[in-house]
């Protein structure tokens, strides 16, 4: 059934991909190869091409039968960011909402945007136009050149690319919008622009089908600066917008790129080759040299070593590996060499549950603009209902000429209804209190997290990085009888200094801080797990855990009271000993944050229910709860333990806030209502999380809740001055005051009174930046102010 590659095969299969695991492979550079049913197959391995020869029928079939397989496989599942149950293989647009859709799990170091990259050109090249085109419409009928009608003529050049160009995605999202009976904001946007440029583009072509009273500075009046506003406005909050989305998909690509490349695989030869970690297969052995990143996970079945679990477990003690033992894919080897057993590969490792996880909670989340989409689609209905009312009105009903009435009314309706100030409403004061936090050191990534976080009530938090510092320090010595406690630490020091475990850099940290002059160490040797020994001053002197002792035959009789003091609260403890003694004992600790005690009493105070969930052990995560007054404290938890934690308090109807700063936090980061980052700690949790405290001060979450609580009575201030404004607008519009006043609002003065309406929205907007910079403490005062409205 197989032949060399030498041989000619009888027919192409599919040659870009392997039927066994769904990778690509090129045919042309593989050695491994085989022929079934005529056809020739490429393999990745020779354990693919194996698995194929003992049941190539199987193989074929299932090829044959789930083509959506491999459309997950090769990561073009598209979903959309608002509506995240739209799924589809390949690009489109969302049914809903109109929305591109995106990758819903973007491949490592993919960061194009198709879209972003689109509507960032046509903003880039048409906003000079809408510059000028304003600036004629404004300062035009002061200047004696040119004349009003060629003023109208140069306006129609300028506005045009603007509207049919950059304007286009707009009138596509309108039109589908209508096509699917799902009428959103973008009805409403492209109804706006089509009936101020349509009408401008009348005006302008045939001026004289216009009553004379419409005339003003010798000219029909034109809108095309409106247009031209409208959509350069409408592309510049896209371009923000999808900017933001970026940093979502930024999150994943940086947990995708934790695991290396490739793993070196031990043949059954006993040669070794380095493959791509694509290829590498439940059952592998793979050789893992120091200081390489652990490819998959698996089980060690040959040396020791001390592994980095740091980045799933937020812990920054190593952790001893022998036979047996179990390791995980992209945490860091250290200084022995391991062969493993591949046990888990691809998406059934560890790491790649949690990119799963980050992406789903990412995905479940609503917009934070739901109120405006709530009453979207009544909004859009009236205001159409009410124009096409106010055309067949006019024209049945009104005055000579009553159809040109009819025309000019409706499409004041449509323009005065545009929603710029509704559009407007929330960005803007996004806009300023994003501003204003920063200057307090807080950063939030996107509208959603300054709306949720008043409402926080519970607030789960990380231990190590986040209520403590992160790093051992020294805690305490306490020295054997007769030996003096400054020896004791400068011989451990000296011992410690060819360490590069964390216990040890804190020894050596506080013998240095205190002067304490260090001697050279000679026939230095790490104990996977149990502690160092080595040669100072010609004494042999042993550094590590009690089994260390143990095993040497030193009795450890210090204290006991001494030593349950420190380990209560949550201390590692070394002891130091010469073959034939023990010299003392060392304790080293992650200490608590000066700012978690006052942050901690500060949010209980305020009604935040305060829950410790941390990876390291029970003991200690006590020890710390105790210290800051948490009653609530879970230990030895795993990263999927933690969203479980987020999400039961959500299903108690608790708003949920989660603040960590580790890789392993990132999951509870996405599931949480509000995800609070470390500005200390590491790049993937800061872009899960959508809040981060730059200087890793807890204290700062108050401020960023004051401004919560400024910002969405700001906001809701404005929508509620925008749906009044179009209230009271649209009946004007109409024509409603024409029988007891005379009264007609012109398509002018209804841009006019949309344009003011925008402005007053700023305005009331940039209230919110009073007082930026200010300090933790002063914050909240003016900005509850402002939220009194």
């Amino acid at each position: 059934m197989t032949h060399p590659r030498t041989a000619e095969p009888d027919r192409a299969a599919d040659t870009g991909r392997d039927p066994v695991c769904g990778m690509r492979v090129d045919p042309a550079r593989t050695p491994y190869h085989a022929s079934y049913g005529g056809l020739d197959y490429a393999f990745c391995s020779p354990r693919c091409r194996d698995r194929f020869l003992a049941d190539p029928g199987a193989f074929v079939a299932a090829r044959s039968a789930a083509p959506a397989a491999v459309v997950v496989a090769t990561g073009t599942v598209y979903t959309c960011p608002m509506h995240p149950q739209i799924r589809q293989p390949g690009p489109g647009s969302c049914p809903i909402c109109g929305m591109a859709l995106e990758p819903a799990l973007p491949a490592p170091g993919d960061e194009d945007n198709p879209e972003l990259r689109d509507f960032s050109r046509r903003f880039a090249w048409t906003l000079p136009l809408t510059i000028l085109v304003l600036l004629l419409a404004m300062l035009g009928h002061g200047l004696r050149w040119p004349s009003p009608a060629v003023r109208s003529w140069i306006e129609l050049l300028l506005a045009t690319p603007v509207v049919a160009w950059a304007g286009a995605p707009f009138f596509l999202r309108c039109l589908q919008s209508i096509r699917r009976r799902s009428p959103n904001m973008w009805t409403l946007i492209g109804l706006g622009v089509a009936a101020a440029y349509l009408y401008s583009v009348a005006a302008t072509i045939a001026p004289g089908a216009f009553p004379t009273s419409f005339r003003e500075h010798g000219r029909v009046g034109v809108y095309f600066e409106a247009a031209a506003v409208i959509v350069s406005l409408t592309l510049l909050g896209q371009v923000l917008e999808l900017r933001a989305r970026s940093k979502t998909s930024a999150a994943i690509r940086a947990l995708l790129g934790l695991a290396p490349k490739t793993a070196r695989r031990l043949r059954d030869d006993g040669a070794e080759e380095d493959v791509p970690l694509s290829h590498v297969h439940v059952g592998d052995r793979l050789r893992v040299r120091p200081g390489e990143k652990v490819p998959v996970d698996g089980t060690v079945l040959e040396g020791r070593s001390s592994v980095d679990e740091s980045m799933l477990t937020g812990e920054p003690m190593p952790v001893g590996k022998g036979e047996g033992a179990k390791v995980f894919g992209a945490t860091l080897n250290g200084t022995g060499s391991l062969v493993i057993r591949a046990d888990q590969v691809g998406s059934a490792t560890v790491l790649s549950q949690i990119v799963q996880m980050v992406a789903q909670a990412q995905r479940s989340r609503a917009p934070m603009q739901r109120m405006a989409d709530r009453v979207a689609v009544g909004f859009v209905l009236a205001v159409v209902a009410v124009a096409v009312a106010t055309f067949f009105a006019w024209g049945l009903l009104g005055p000579e000429p009553s159809w040109t009435y009819a025309v000019l009314n409706a499409v004041s309706v449509l323009i005065i209804a545009c929603p710029c100030a509704l559009g407007l409403a929330t960005p803007m004061s996004i806009m300023v209190a994003t501003g204003r936090a920063a200057g307090a050191g807080v950063l939030f990534r996107d509208a959603e997290a300054i709306e949720r976080l008043r409402s926080v009530d519970a607030l789960v938090v990380d231990k190590t990085g986040t209520l403590t510092e992160g790093r051992p320090a020294f805690r305490a010595s306490v020295p054997a009888t007769g030996v003096d406690e400054a020896e004791l630490l400068r011989l451990a020091a000296s011992l410690d200094q060819g360490s590069e475990h964390p216990l040890g850099d804190a020894i050596v940290a506080e013998a240095r801080r205190r002067g304490l002059a260090l001697s050279p160490v000679r026939a230095f040797e790490s104990v996977t797990g149990l502690g160092v020994h080595g040669e100072v001053e010609g004494r042999a002197l042993r550094l590590g855990n009690r089994r260390l002792m143990e095993d040497a035959g030193i009795a450890v009789d210090l204290s006991a009271v001494a030593l349950d003091a420190l380990r209560s609260e949550g201390a590692s403890v070394v002891f130091l000993a010469t073959d034939e003694r023990l010299l003392g004992a060392i304790a080293v600790a992650d200490p608590i944050r000066d700012s978690a005690i006052d942050a901690v009493a500060a949010l209980r105070a305020d009604g935040v229910r305060i829950v410790m969930a941390t990876g390291d052990a029970d003991t200690t995560a006590h020890a710390v709860g105790r210290r800051l007054g948490i009653d609530e404290v879970y230990g030895d938890v795993r990263p999927q333990d933690k969203v479980a934690l987020v999400r039961r308090l959500r299903s108690q109807g608790r708003t949920v806030a989660m603040a960590g700063d580790g890789i392993n936090d990132a999951p509870a980061l996405a599931a949480a209502d509000v995800g609070i980052a470390m500005g200390t700690g590491t790049d993937v949790a800061m872009s899960t999380a959508q809040v981060t405290l730059l200087k890793g001060d807890l204290r700062r979450i108050a401020t960023a809740r004051a401004i919560s609580e400024a910002t969405v009575a700001n906001m809701r201030q404005n929508l509620r001055f925008a749906f009044v404004y179009n209230a009271l607008g649209v009946p004007i519009a109409a024509g409603v005051l024409y029988p007891f006043t005379g009264l007609l609002l012109s398509p002018m003065i209804a841009a006019l009174a949309m344009s003011l309406s925008s402005v007053s929205v700023v305005m009331n907007a940039l209230r919110l930046g009073a007082g930026q910079g200010a300090s933790p403490r002063s914050a909240a005062a003016p900005l509850r102010a402002d939220a009194t409205g």
